[in-house]
């Protein structure tokens, strides 16, 4: 089998865990690959590729780091959606489960074909009236905002070509169900299920009251009008690709026509991982030695 390898080396056992791969796959007669990155920050005799070609020469993909690192993994591979393997060297590790203790195990599993593949959604953007983006699909989330400066932007959004509403706000997050643990979360979107098809639309501290998050069909597409009086809007996939466009601009969104593919190894709940990595639901801490149960 042939294994591509991203890794992020700003983690501190990164490198170790490299090295532990490249030794598992040269005992067990298996190629591997490393991204140009990172390969010359390694000792070892191994070939190497440009990140955006390392699809053409992997069957898996291994993505050592945090839940960024999976992110720059899938849109290193494009339209090439080869199954995923995360293993998570950082903290929270919402997508990459699989810690670097269990890896020869999950490996070996890997060759056997002992796993699942789940599908995500994916979203992809265009700048209309302007060059195309180097880097146009995001796994987590879109977001039109206004840059480094303090003053709301104008935004109208419509679907299918049909006007929905419009907002004053510093931006707007257009997630995948995958996202909605994310960014769209933290401005009070709602959670979907990970494996679910649907576009979640969520303003960023509007000017209202009533403006809510909304969810729309899958095969909806969303176009987001901006006006911008003092310059300025920003466009931002997966929190990594940053791209100024023109203050008076329009961009596109909708569904890709690939998803990225997960491997999944253990059966784990997605509401027990909402459990442990984001408390959700959990209760506050009540001393009840200092309750009063008489009132």
């Amino acid at each position: 089998m042939r294994f591509g390898i991203f890794a992020n080396f700003q983690r501190p056992d990164a490198a170790d865990t490299v090295a532990k791969v490249i030794d598992w796959c040269k005992k067990n007669s298996h190629e591997i690959t490393l991204c140009e990155e990172i390969s010359i920050l390694m000792e070892h005799d191994v070939k190497s590729c440009p990140c955006d070609e390392l699809w053409e020469s992997s069957d898996v993909i291994i993505s050592m780091g945090g839940d960024g690192t999976i992110l720059a993994s899938v849109r290193a591979l494009g339209e090439h959606s080869l199954p995923i393997l995360g293993v998570n060297l950082g903290s929270l590790g919402f997508l990459t489960q699989l810690t670097p203790d269990k890896l020869e195990d999950a490996l070996e599993r890997v060759v056997k074909g002992d796993y699942k593949i789940d599908e995500r959604m994916m979203l992809k953007t265009e700048v209309l009236d302007e060059t195309s983006l180097e880097s146009p699909y995001a796994l987590n989330d879109v977001v039109v905002d206004k840059g480094n400066v303090s003053r709301v932007i104008y935004i109208s959004l419509y679907a299918n070509n049909e006007y929905i509403c419009s907002y004053t706000a510093d931006g707007l997050i257009i997630s995948t169900p995958t996202g909605s643990t994310a960014y769209s979360l933290a401005v009070g979107g709602p959670i979907l299920t990970q494996t679910m098809q649907a576009i979640i639309v969520s303003p960023i501290s509007p000017f209202s009251l009533t403006s809510r998050p909304l969810i729309f069909p899958p095969d909806s597409i969303l176009e987001i009008k901006i006006r911008s009086e003092h310059g300025n809007a920003m466009l931002t996939i997966d929190g990594q690709i940053a791209t100024k466009f023109c203050p008076t601009g329009s961009i596109r969104v909708s569904r890709a026509n690939h998803f990225a593919k997960l491997i999944r190894l253990e059966e784990n709940s997605f509401y027990d991982i909402l459990r442990r990595k984001l408390h959700w639901g959990k209760l506050p801490a009540v001393d009840y030695k200092k309750v009063d149960f008489k009132d």
